[in-house]
């Protein structure tokens, strides 16, 4: 409290910071709502469920107030061990955070992964709101008996009503946000959007490209590290980043015939990465077969979750 002692003193608005880990079922619209917040791309977003992995947070300004968004992996009952990891991590970021917010897809309902939310949630002790995302999509009565049925069934200190894609509602979230996190200093500077290293978010952009372009299953065993970053005399950056899948049948996926896909996912990549670091880019992509990479506890750390032990 001494800092708002002191900021009053001062004449200043005193600052705060603290972190918001936003839940919902995969595909709720987090990742979107999270990149909106912040004002810019700092989350994958795919149309394709599970995409994140890893906890981005975004970093959001709201006056005085500067809030840590925690884009949590979504919720969903876990199969395989990476997905037992994200999970987990989901669940390990909201009881660390300052604030929760539970993002449901209003078009979709209350659907059983949100239903799987709900109980362990109650045990979460932090202010909670109720994030209700595609209202466009739906009928606003259909809309306001889903607000009630969750408040219902759980209480909310506020319940909002927003259209992540197109960025309705989300101006009196983040406020609600900024009100909520604890007087305290900024823990980043002010023109910091994640503290994810540059070298992660390269490496999310290439996976999301790779989500995009390829439209089986494969997206999901497979991951990108970025094994170079090299800035070049003429303030160009040379990244190399490394595809690893589990078979050579996937390797060939994704190459493409004649290296068609491989050229496209790079042209994608080194076009958004160059947007966001505000620099030229040569992107260098090569796939490896890693078979079990999945098992593999360092590419989990590589990916900033913890492994899983067990089946």
């Amino acid at each position: 409290m001494s800092e708002l002692v002191a900021a009053e003193a001062e004449g200043m608005e005193p600052t705060r910071c603290g972190f918001v880990a936003l839940l919902g079922a995969p595909n709720a619209g987090k990742s979107t709502l999270t990149n909106q917040l912040v004002g810019t791309k700092v989350s994958i977003v795919s149309h394709k469920v599970q995409t994140t992995r890893a906890v981005v947070k975004g970093i959001a300004l709201d006056g005085a107030a500067q809030i840590i968004l925690v884009d949590t992996p979504g919720i969903f009952a876990p199969k395989r061990r990476l997905e037992r990891a994200m999970v987990n991590t989901a669940w390990t970021s909201a009881s660390d955070a300052d604030v929760v917010a539970l993002l449901v897809d209003a078009n979709r309902g209350i659907d059983e992964n949100v239903e799987s939310i709900l109980k362990p949630l109650a045990e979460v002790k932090r202010p909670r709101a109720l994030i209700l995302n595609k209202i466009d999509l739906i009928r606003r009565d259909t809309l306001l008996a889903l607000a009630q049925t969750l408040t219902e069934r759980l209480p909310f200190e506020e319940v909002f009503m927003v259209s992540a894609m197109n960025g309705d509602g989300v101006d009196a979230v983040r406020k609600w946000f900024a009100g909520k996190v604890p007087f305290s200093p900024w823990l980043y500077p002010e023109d910091q959007i994640s503290d994810a290293p540059m070298r992660m978010l390269a490496a999310e952009i290439t996976r999301e490209k790779l989500f995009l372009r390829l439209h089986d299953e494969l997206p999901y065993r497979s991951t990108v590290e970025t094994e170079s970053w090299k800035e070049l005399k003429d303030k160009s950056v040379r990244i190399e980043q490394t595809i690893f899948v589990e078979r050579e049948s996937q390797r060939k996926i994704v190459l493409g015939k004649g290296g068609a896909a491989i050229k496209a996912i790079s042209t994608e990549a080194r076009a958004e990465i160059a947007e966001v670091i505000e620099q030229k880019v040569h992107l260098f992509l090569f796939v490896k077969v890693r078979e079990n990479w999945a098992d593999d506890p360092e590419r989990y750390r590589e990916m900033g979750l913890e492994f899983p032990h067990g089946d």
